[in-house]
C-alpha cells in the first residue's frame, strides 16, 4: 500500500503570528549591527544566504514567537504531529521551530541556496508528493493598533519644543505656528523610532508582563508591515522638518540618529543610557528654538539638561521598582541593585538644577527678563517639590514607564509647575502686561 504523501502547514500564518524573516532581520540588527549589515550587502542579489547568514547572527527567542489564531485545528486538520511545515525562512530556524511544536513532518524552507518561494517551491512539493498547502487565513490589522505602535501618547512629550517660547515670552502666532509645525515633525520621527524600537526590543518585550501586549510582539500587527510604518513615518518627520527650515532640519536627523542609536546600543549600557536619555529631551528644546528662529541661551540648557537626567533616572527606577527578580532587565543594564545609585544620581540632578536656577536669577539676562526677580527666588519652591515628588514616586514604582507622560498627567505635579511657571511670569510682569 502507497504511503500517504505528508501534508504541510505554512509555517508563518498557520503556526506562528509572526513574519519569521523580518523577526529574524530585527534581532540580528539589535544583537550585532555592523555584522548584519555586512551580511546583506555581502549577500544582495541572493536572497536565501541573506537569510541563512542572518539566522546564524539573530538571537530572537523563537520560543516567544506567538502562536497563530487557529493554528492548533489547521494542524490537527493536517496529521496532528505527523504534519510537515513550509516557509521562506531558513531552514534551520524553522526545523527548530517545528520541533518545538511538535511537529515531526518534513520541513520545506530556504536551505542557503535555493530560496523555498516560485519554481523551486514547487519542485520541492512535487519531489516530496505534497500538495502546496492553503494560504494562512490573513487576519486583518486593526486600526487601532497600528495607531498604537506608533505610540501616540508619547507625542505630548514634544511640547518640550514650546520651552524657548515660554522662556523668550514670544507668545506671537509667528512664532508659534512653525514650532507647531516642529512638534508634529518630532512626533512623527519620535514613533518612528518607536517602532524600530519595538522591533528591535521584540524578545524583551514578549518577557515584560504589560509590553507582551505591544502590537508586534502580540502579533497583532506583522513586522513586515510595522517595517513600512516605521519607514513612512520617518519620511513624513523628515518632509515636515525640510519645511519647517534647515537648521530645525538639522537637529530633527541629529535627534533620530542619536535615537537609532540609543535603541541599537547606548540603552543597554549603564549611566551612558541615561545621560542619551537627557539629551534626547534637550535635543526638544534645541529643536524648538531653531523651528521658532529663537535665539537659545547656553543658561537654559545648562538648567534643563539636569532636570532631563533626573527624569531618565527616574525612568530606570520605575522600570527597576516593577521588576520580578534581581537580574538584570531584560535589553537594559541595571538590575535591582543599582536602584540607591539612580536614587543619588536623581538627587545630585535635582540640588545642581536649583543650584543653577538661583545663579541664573543674578545674570544680566535674568535681569533683563525678570524686574522683580526677588519672586523667581520663591519659584524655587514649588520646583523642588516637583522634582522630589518626581524622584520618589519613580522609587516607590508609582509612575508611569515615561516620567515626561506621566509628569503631563499628574494633576498633582501639574499643579506645582504651573505654580512655579506663574511665579516666573509674575516676576517677569507678564500678569500686569496682559491684565492689567
Amino acid at each position: 500500500m502507497a504511503e500517504a504523501a505528508p501534508r504541510l502547514v505554512p509555517l508563518e500564518g498557520g503556526v506562528i503570528a509572526s513574519d519569521l524573516s523580518v523577526e529574524l532581520f530585527w534581532s540580528a540588527l539589535g544583537a550585532r549591527p555592523l555584522a548584519t549589515l555586512r551580511a546583506c550587502l555581502r549577500h544582495a542579489g541572493r536572497p536565501a544566504a541573506r537569510r541563512a547568514g542572518i539566522a546564524r547572527l539573530a538571537p530572537l527567542r523563537l520560543d516567544l514567537l506567538p502562536t497563530a489564531p487557529g493554528a492548533e485545528a489547521r494542524i490537527a486538520a493536517a496529521g496532528g504531529s505527523a504534519a510537515g511545515v513550509i516557509s521562506t525562512a531558513d531552514k534551520s530556524v524553522a526545523s527548530r521551530i517545528a520541533a518545538a511544536r511538535g511537529l515531526a513532518g518534513p520541513v520545506l524552507a530556504s536551505d542557503g541556496r535555493t530560496l523555498m518561494r516560485g519554481r523551486p517551491r514547487a519542485a520541492a512539493l512535487s519531489a516530496l508528493g505534497a500538495a502546496e498547502p492553503g494560504p494562512a487565513p490573513r487576519r486583518p490589522v486593526a486600526a487601532g493598533a497600528l495607531l498604537r505602535a506608533l505610540r501616540p501618547h508619547q507625542w505630548v512629550k514634544n511640547v518640550l519644543l514650546l520651552l524657548p517660547m515660554i522662556a523668550a515670552h514670544d507668545f506671537t502666532l509667528a512664532t508659534l505656528w512653525p514650532v507647531l509645525l516642529g512638534v508634529a515633525a518630532f512626533s512623527l520621527g519620535a514613533s518612528a523610532i518607536y517602532v524600530v524600537n519595538d522591533l528591535l526590543d521584540l524578545d524583551a518585550d514578549r518577557l515584560h508582563p504589560t509590553k507582551r501586549h505591544r502590537p508586534f510582539a502580540s502579533g497583532q500587527v506583522p513586522a513586515r508591515l510595522g517595517t513600512l510604518l516605521g519607514l513612512g513615518a520617518g519620511a513624513a518627520a523628515l518632509a515636515l522638518g525640510l519645511v519647517a527650515g534647515p537648521g530645525f532640519l538639522a537637529v530633527l536627523v541629529l535627534y533620530m540618529v542619536l535615537s537609532l542609536a540609543y535603541s541599537l546600543r547606548l540603552k543597554r549600557l549603564r549611566w551612558i543610557d541615561i545621560f542619551t536619555l537627557a539629551m534626547l529631551y534637550t535635543l526638544r528644546v534645541v529643536a524648538g528654538a531653531a523651528a521658532g528662529q529663537i535665539a537659545l541661551s547656553l543658561a537654559m540648557l545648562v538648567f534643563v539638561f539636569p532636570i532631563f537626567l533626573v527624569l531618565g533616572c527616574v525612568k530606570r527606577m520605575t522600570e527597576l521598582a516593577f521588576a520580578r527578580g534581581d537580574a538584570r532587565l531584560p535589553g537594559r543594564g541595571y538590575g535591582r541593585r543599582d536602584r540607591g545609585d539612580l536614587l543619588n544620581m536623581a538627587a545630585l540632578g535635582t540640588v545642581a538644577t536649583l543650584v543653577i536656577f538661583a545663579f541664573y536669577t543674578t545674570t544680566g539676562q535674568a535681569q533683563a527678563l525678570y524686574p522683580d526677580r526677588w519672586i523667581l527666588w520663591l519659584a524655587l519652591l514649588p520646583m523642588a517639590l516637583w522634582l522630589l515628588r518626581m524622584v520618589l514616586l519613580g522609587y516607590h514604582g508609582r509612575q508611569d514607564h515615561d516620567p515626561i507622560v506621566f509628569a503631563l498627567r499628574d494633576l498633582m505635579g501639574l499643579g506645582l509647575l504651573c505654580l512655579t511657571l506663574s511665579l516666573m511670569f509674575w516676576a517677569a510682569g507678564l500678569w500686569a502686561e496682559w491684565f492689567g
